[in-house]
């Protein structure tokens, strides 16, 4: 175990670290393959991200609640997203793929900022009709999938530009794709 007091950092990556590392005085910033946490000089936290195979998700990620803008957990080894997810309330980017997760907790319909998910790669057969609640979403990946089906509520994403489900089992897109206003790349290759 290592302790760092970091004062004036403001990105921390950690990519491939197999290290428990406890940080203490950083300042709040969630970003792409970087973590922060908006902590109290003097408090412990420790930080997973990118491939370094987590098989739960994080406890310690719920906690930011409100400061995550952006969380990647690509190439993990996660295989469900907790319903407490839906704390993250001012997330804006979620990126999880690259994973083994199966489904879609309903109460992702509650992350109200979020414009861009990307869960390509994992093994996930379904989405869940909360989805549609997420009126805010431009960008929309989940290639490399096990869809069988989009649901309708899509149709309710008028914010959506773009939407990836090349490399899945869909055998129709529901016609309320024809509803996202803004859609502007459909990408459906490879599809049976």
């Amino acid at each position: 175990m290592c302790i760092l007091i970091l004062n004036r950092v403001y990105l921390l990556q950690l990519n491939r670290c197999r290290v428990h590392v406890y940080f203490l005085g950083l300042r709040p910033l969630v970003s792409g393959n970087y973590i922060s946490e908006s902590s109290r000089v003097g408090t412990f936290i420790p930080y997973w991200l990118r491939n370094i195979v987590v098989q739960t998700f994080p406890d310690e990620v719920l906690d930011l609640d409100k400061s995550v803008r952006t969380l990647d957990l690509t190439q993990n080894k996660l295989v469900e997203i907790p319903m407490e997810i839906s704390e993250l309330v001012n997330m804006q980017r979620l990126i999880l793929a690259s994973n083994h997760i199966e489904q879609l907790p309903s109460t992702m319909g509650n992350l109200q900022s979020l414009k861009a998910m990307i869960l390509d790669g994992n093994r996930i057969t379904s989405l869940p009709d909360e989805l549609g609640e997420l009126v805010k979403l431009e960008k929309l990946s989940i290639s490399g999938n096990m869809l069988m089906s989009l649901p309708n509520t899509i149709g309710s994403l008028r914010n959506l530009s773009l939407l990836n489900v090349s490399n899945n089992k869909l055998k129709y897109l529901p016609e309320s794709i024809g509803i996202c206003s803004s859609l502007e790349e459909l990408q459906a290759n490879d599809t049976s």
